[in-house]
């Protein structure tokens, strides 16, 4: 059977929940449209049992968090961590992540209800500094660094033009900066993690406020000339071992124009071909299939939502805020960055899930940092507790042995009131 319900009905009993975060993920539900429309000023809603049975509630929307640049078992290569991404977006309504997660260098997966959020802004949005809207398309301006060679750059300029041409990306218009960005890289001897500086960040940021004046761009691409690999960790990362050394200083610059700018951004970085291996980890191949890292990185910012300050006027208009966040999937030993801190803090406090088989330099456990998380072996058990959590049962009711009997509080009455057999109030 189906039911049939218009907010003017709705109205004579209670208000129908609605949220940003619903809506966008219920724009590529599996509902065809004379099931479910939007009208201005009412809400039409059908809802059938031949369908899923959640396209009457509020949208369920999860955060994929794998940082940058830390070794990651699983997401610290060339987006091994896509497959996560890609199965946990056909549990949730709508999945929140960023470029380390879902960019795979030559290779990317379409997922419409994905967002493409860069670390800085997601962490700022976990925050409740910022909030995301959804969009269409961007307009998408690409930025080259002046250090590159004229065949790296023509490359990169020839991967701009096929996803123009073969997959309707939207890339208005492109700009060499006006000195070499000179990318210095390194690895952090205390902590592990790659990390570096850009010497002329200056000649990045105009070259970005020329495509934002100039062009109308919404969202960049930045592509910074890098010191060509070589030597043991090379070839450790190629064996799917070590950490990437790339990562950390492409961090820093995306963070340098989200927080200059407030549009997305996203880096790829240029390099020389390597030399053929036969020896080569699946984890790192897909950087070994082209000559550059940069057709994730249009696809993503493409439809990349826009970062909106919650100070605003209008920053909540069709916005997803971070209480619309259900729940928060991180590695075990990655809970303490600014994200994943704010997320636990929030006030309607999302489900924490760390996984344990995805390690990585840091050691920053939920008990160390002072959150509240479940701990799951891998990604499988992982996505079989968001399952669960998302259906609106408790994931402890479906394992052996993990539910006690229930407390008691308080042997007072509620306010002072005594309740019958019932239920009402005498």
């Amino acid at each position: 059977m189906s039911v049939t319900a218009t907010m003017a009905s709705l109205n004579q009993s209670r208000p129908f929940p609605s949220s940003p975060a619903r809506n966008f993920a219920l724009r590529f539900s599996k509902c065809r449209p004379e099931n479910l429309t939007f009208q201005t000023g009412r809400q039409v809603i059908k809802c059938s049992n031949s369908y899923l049975p959640n396209k009457c509630r509020r949208a369920y929307t999860s955060v994929l968090i794998v940082p940058t640049g830390v070794g990651a078992s699983i997401g610290g290569f060339a987006g091994d961590a896509l497959p996560v991404a890609r199965a946990l977006s056909s549990v949730v309504d709508c999945l929140i992540s960023h470029p380390n997660v879902l960019n795979a260098a030559m290779l990317y997966w379409p997922m419409p209800n994905v967002l493409y959020v860069e670390g800085y802004a997601l962490d700022r949005f976990a925050e409740d500094l910022w909030s995301l809207q959804p969009v269409h398309q961007n307009k998408v301006g690409l930025v080259l660094d002046a250090g590159m060679e004229k065949e790296l750059q023509i490359r990169h300029l020839q991967v701009a033009d096929a996803t123009r041409a073969s997959l309707g990306l939207p890339v208005l218009e492109y700009i060499v900066t006006d000195k070499p960005l000179e990318v210095e890289k390194w690895v952090n001897p205390k902590s592990g993690q790659s990390t570096g500086r850009i010497k002329h960040p200056d000649s990045l940021l105009r070259a970005v406020q020329t495509l934002v004046d100039r062009s109308g761009v919404n969202a960049v691409a930045v592509v910074g000339r890098f010191p060509d690999d070589d030597g043991d960790d090379l070839d450790l990362y190629r064996q799917g071992e070590g950490v990437d050394l790339l990562a950390g200083v492409e961090a820093i610059i995306s963070h340098l124009v989200v927080k200059e700018f407030h549009i997305p951004c996203a880096h790829a970085p240029a390099l020389l071909p390597l030399p053929t291996s036969i020896s080569l980890c699946p984890k790192s191949a897909a950087e070994e299939i082209g000559y550059t890292f940069l057709p994730c990185v249009l696809a993503g910012l493409s439809n990349a939502p826009q970062y909106m300050n919650r100070t605003s006027k209008y920053a909540d208009a069709n916005c997803i805020l971070a209480s619309d966040v259900d729940s928060v999937i991180l590695p075990i030993d990655a809970c303490g960055g600014d994200g994943a801190i704010a997320f636990a803090r929030n006030k309607r406090k999302p489900l924490i899930v760390a996984v344990k088989e995805n390690e990585t330099v840091l050691n920053d456990t939920p008990e160390k940092v002072g959150i509240e998380a479940i701990k799951v072996s891998n990604y499988w058990e992982a996505i079989g507790v968001i399952a669960a959590h998302k259906t609106g049962i408790d994931p402890n009711s479906i394992r052996r042995n993990k539910i006690d009997n229930i407390r008691c509080t308080s042997i007072s009455p509620f306010n002072d009131y005594a309740v019958s057999n019932s239920g009402s109030i005498l």
